[in-house]
């Protein structure tokens, strides 16, 4: 079920990205059910666990660091080491997943470049991995537009029945990619002679 319009998808702040991604249709019992996605692949899910865990643990990090900053400096160190680990585990699922691919995500949806045509109003299963923190998401999409391009098909979705943890994450990435794109701008800016 959609529950964005038009305007609704047009809030959202979009960004050009390269990102590993694998679209698979959905049938329609999966498209109708409430139940979270599963990926096949245990690393994938590892994956997403990590980032999923370190998310929902940043606020207790802040609190502790209030309190005690050296206990609150080993737990950053011990979160680097699990970052490394994490882009072990990436590595090994972008294999599986294939190369980076251009898309414009935002926390609304997503477009990107394929081989075969989706038809409008179809459910995808849209497995990401967004580099380079890697993080990987597996969401339900529904599709909006589709047409012909370049050989294949350019097709644009909207994600559905993302929960509160995924929004943020999309979000806190795309937020992270925009002010990357920001400094990168200025620092061109200031590098060119007048």
């Amino acid at each position: 079920m959609s529950t964005l319009n038009d305007a609704d998808r047009r809030e959202y702040y979009r960004i050009e990205d390269l990102i590993a991604l694998e679209i698979t249709p959905l049938s329609a019992s999966e498209a109708a059910s409430s139940k979270v996605l599963q990926d096949a692949s245990p690393l994938f899910n590892l994956l997403s666990e990590l980032h999923l865990s370190e998310f929902e643990s940043q606020h207790q990090l802040r609190q502790i660091s209030e309190r005690d900053r050296s206990v609150s400096s080993y737990l950053k160190t011990l979160n680097k080491r699990v970052d490394l680990l994490s882009q072990i585990v990436a590595q090994t699922v972008l294999g599986k997943i294939g190369e980076l691919q251009p898309v414009t995500l935002s926390e609304g949806g997503i477009e990107f470049h394929h081989p075969h045509a989706c038809a409008v109003d179809s459910h995808l299963s849209v497995k990401m991995v967004l580099m380079p923190q890697a993080l990987g998401l597996l969401l339900r999409a529904r599709v909006v537009r589709c047409h012909g391009q370049d050989g294949g098909y350019t097709i644009d979705t909207e994600f559905e029945s993302l929960n509160d943890t995924q929004r943020q994450l999309l979000a806190r990435y795309i937020l992270q990619k925009q002010a990357q794109a920001r400094r990168l701008a200025r620092e061109q800016n200031e590098s060119v002679p007048e």
